[in-house]
């Protein structure tokens, strides 16, 4: 089962857990209300999964590809690693499940305060469009995800502040609706 707690404020190393003191954990109705999903899958069978395959035709999740986030098998990985823990949003919703290694997603919650989702093997996320979130190895740097998208994939990411876009309002609107 997936692992979420409130971060602390401390500035060191991101690939550490971070939990607050004391540890605050958030549980799967806490994310859902921020419209982050969570399912718990065997990536030994990723490739031939019918409960993958019916989660994908049920969201439309139509193209996919394999990321393997390391030293050794991603061109440019520092330069990578600070972006992906860049605050930012997508225009569209981000999904990733883990195949391999772990990994923390960060959100943000209601309040701006930092949620961390700690990803391991078997964990697939969804996260909305418009949500303010980054990404992090932890200290075993590497993760292998397979990336999901509805048709074409889109990977740029808005830096915050990015609340100009119609999808972050739309966001925001409906986190006022899930109260």
């Amino acid at each position: 089962m997936v692992q979420a707690w409130y971060m602390d404020e401390l500035a060191d190393d991101p690939r550490l857990p971070h939990r607050g003191d004391p540890c605050s954990p958030v549980g799967l109705e806490q994310l859902r209300r921020l419209g982050v999903f969570y399912w718990k899958l065997d990536a030994d069978k990723y490739e031939n999964d019918p409960e993958l395959e019916k989660i994908r035709k049920e969201r439309n999740y139509s193209w996919m590809d394999i990321i393997t986030i390391c030293k050794d098998k991603l061109p440019d990985y520092e330069e990578k690693i600070k972006i992906f823990y860049k605050e930012h949003l997508h225009l569209d919703d981000e999904i990733r499940y883990i195949l391999d290694g772990s990994g923390y997603f960060d959100v943000r919650d209601k309040e701006d305060k930092w949620i961390r989702i700690f990803m391991e093997k078997g964990d697939m996320i969804t996260l909305p469009a418009g949500i303010y979130h980054r990404f992090t190895l932890d200290e075993k740097n590497y993760v292998k995800a397979m990336r999901l998208f509805v048709g074409e994939p889109v990977w740029t990411a808005y830096n915050r502040p990015a609340d100009h876009f119609e999808v972050r309002g739309q966001y925001v609107e409906f986190l006022a609706q899930a109260e």
